[in-house]
């Protein structure tokens, strides 16, 4: 760069030599170099800092991509999915879901015996209401299972929507944002799948449990039939008085 700034120089004063020796004005050479070499330096500066100011820009508008929120939320659909299955639960039939509640109901209605005190139409009773428990069990682990399939449509909607703003994002925020709905959406099928299976295990529970009451209720019937007297006990009877 600088022997091109002296040559071009160095140009420039023989082109104006003849000029200058008619006019009787002396140029410095080393002056008007020194010149030139300061004009590019200060053309240079300005040009670096000119380049600075637009990678600044480009920073700022990076910037404002990576801050721009994600136009798109699915958080009130995956809520709302996830209610419409609590709400099954909630309003099944049988014991209770608060623990303090289904504890006192399955004492009285599980026991492990019976006794002389309960009357033949309690121990009905009982039974009666045993089944129902067993049959809204099972009627509310199938509503689950029917709800689980049909939220699979909308779940596939959902995954697709946030694939594609997922993939369209425009900065680091969209993505964050579209990532984190794509967890939620993971979150919710997971929280699903444990009712569904909450649900399986506690009607299999009760029909367990009834089969165990049954056997209590069949062993106080027989003892009843059998009474508390003496049995009989079997002897050789003579007719003919010998």
């Amino acid at each position: 760069m600088k022997k091109t700034l002296i040559a071009i120089a160095t140009a420039v004063l023989v082109t104006t030599m003849p000029v200058a020796n008619a006019q009787w004005v002396v140029v410095d050479p080393t002056n008007l170099v020194q010149n030139i070499l300061t004009a590019a330096r200060a053309l240079e500066q300005i040009n670096n800092q000119i380049r600075s100011l637009q990678n600044e820009a480009q920073m700022l508008q990076n910037d404002a991509k990576n801050l721009t929120s994600l136009d798109f939320s699915s958080l009130a659909q995956l809520r709302s999915t996830l209610a419409t299955t609590s709400q099954l639960i909630q309003q099944g039939q049988g014991l209770a879901f608060n623990v303090s509640q289904m504890q006192a109901q399955f004492a009285r209605l599980y026991p492990t015996a019976y006794t002389a005190a309960t009357s033949g139409s309690q121990m009905a009773l009982d039974a009666a209401q045993r089944w129902t428990n067993s049959l809204e069990a099972l009627r509310t682990s199938t509503q689950i299972q029917s709800q689980a399939v049909q939220n699979f449509a909308s779940d596939e909607q959902t995954l697709t929507d946030l694939v594609n703003q997922s993939q369209s994002a425009q900065g680091a925020l969209q993505a964050t944002q579209a990532t984190n709905q794509l967890l939620a959406l993971q979150s919710r099928q997971a929280i699903q799948a444990q009712q569904l299976e909450l649900t399986q295990h506690r009607a299999a529970a009760m029909e367990q449990a009834r089969q165990v009451a049954v056997q209590a209720r069949a062993a106080e019937v027989r003892r009843r039939f059998q009474g508390d007297g003496t049995p009989y006990t079997p002897f050789t009877v003579n007719f003919y008085g010998n």
